[in-house]
């Protein structure tokens, strides 16, 4: 997969920067364009019908239970990531959620974690190495799996190497459970789809929000007062 993303980048360095961008941080605008249009379509025709059908069939407390299953297998990760970046306390409160959901919670079925006060954190390797010092470096839509930056693209074998169903053997069961964690992660993404119907240029605002979140993220929310972010091309994502 990894050697795909390198051709795909390879590809946008060469073809990509043909015509002018407006976004400093997007100069393959026209290639990113076109690909958005690609998953949209995608989207369209296969994810999104099979996240309603999902839905329709599962009980609500079914689909929270599965969607709890996979955030608590997510905290592993982000425990990882916490403690490359120095925040030890942090990670700690990861371990402490992933014990208790997973006993308590039942594999994670239930989160008696917050409850509890432990607060579910969001870290991934391309945060790590945005907290490392590494710019994002020029935005890129890829195929089928959305927006990213280079940075972010880079930090995939990372992430991978942390996703515990890269670690399951039997072929089968593996691509079923990432099946239905993709059909799980796009079902989050039902109640958003409403703020995209009256937006003029649905591509840049998705690009913006993206860029804009994963600044936040990297900087843990502490973005510096004298930064002007209201226009996306005044910042240096």
């Amino acid at each position: 997969m990894y050697r795909i993303l390198a051709c795909i980048v390879t590809i946008i360095a060469m073809t990509g920067c043909a015509g002018k961008s407006t976004h400093k941080g997007d100069p393959w605008e026209q290639w990113n364009r076109k690909v958005y249009d690609f998953n949209k379509s995608v989207d369209k025709t296969i994810a999104k019908p099979l996240t309603q059908g999902y839905k329709a069939v599962t009980p609500d407390i079914v689909e929270q239970g599965i969607s709890n299953v996979f955030a608590n297998l997510g905290d592993i990760p982000t425990m990882v990531n916490n403690l490359l970046q120095g925040k030890v306390v942090d990670s700690m409160s990861d371990l402490g959620r992933i014990v208790i959901n997973s006993t308590i919670g039942i594999a994670g079925l239930w989160d008696p974690a917050t409850e509890m006060g432990l607060m579910k954190h969001d870290e991934d390797f391309g945060q790590t190495l945005g907290a490392w010092g590494m710019n994002p470096g020029p935005y890129i839509m890829l195929p089928f799996l959305g927006p990213s930056t280079l940075r972010d693209t880079a930090a995939f074998p990372a992430d991978s190497k942390l996703d515990l169903f890269n670690q399951i053997n039997h072929i089968p069961t593996r691509n079923q459970l990432t099946f239905l964690q993709l059909v799980d992660q796009r079902s989050a993404l039902m109640k958003y789809e409403d703020q995209l119907r009256d937006v003029a240029d649905e591509y840049a605002f998705i690009r913006d929000f993206y860029l804009q979140n994963r600044r936040y993220k990297v900087l843990d929310g502490n973005i510096p007062f004298e930064d002007d972010c209201e226009n996306p091309d005044d910042c240096d994502f």
